[in-house]
């Protein structure tokens, strides 16, 4: 049989062998992860120099883009000044004149409208009858 010594140190030499085997098997796992991951930043590493490429290529093509973009909204601000202009010069030589014709027909109705309400005014004077001698109007067929 085995004395007390002996059995503490049988149960510390099955306590550090559980123990070394743990950590053994986690070390492998850990070196599965890290080899895994080595494989993954080279498929990236050697996908990246195409995407870059790529990504290259598509900034010249948005940067020729916009080249041809500014040329347009140059063309269109001048096209823009050029109507301003017109227009300008459309009221200066349309407004003007337009605005005296207006102005010389209001002027003309007025005139009219005045010359007409003195001839009807003209013409009620005459169809009133004159007043009555006590200054009450007559009310009707001689009564």
């Amino acid at each position: 049989m085995l004395t007390g010594g002996q059995l503490a140190g049988l149960i510390v030499a099955v306590f550090w062998a559980v123990l070394v085997s743990f950590l053994a098997y986690t070390l492998l796992r850990l070196a599965r992860l890290l080899r895994e991951a080595g494989d993954l930043v080279a498929d990236i590493a050697d996908q990246a120099g195409p995407l870059m490429e790529d990504m290259t290529r598509t900034v010249r093509r948005a940067n020729e883009q916009l080249g041809r973009t500014d040329v347009i909204t140059k063309q269109v601000a001048g096209v823009t000044q050029n109507v301003s202009a017109v227009t300008t010069v459309m009221t200066s030589v349309v407004g003007g004149p337009l605005v005296k014709a207006a102005a010389f027909s209001y002027g003309v109705r007025k005139a009219l409208a005045a010359r007409s309400e003195e001839g009807r005014a003209a013409g009620r004077s005459e169809l009133t009858p004159a007043p009555s001698r006590n200054g009450a109007r007559s009310r009707g067929r001689g009564r």
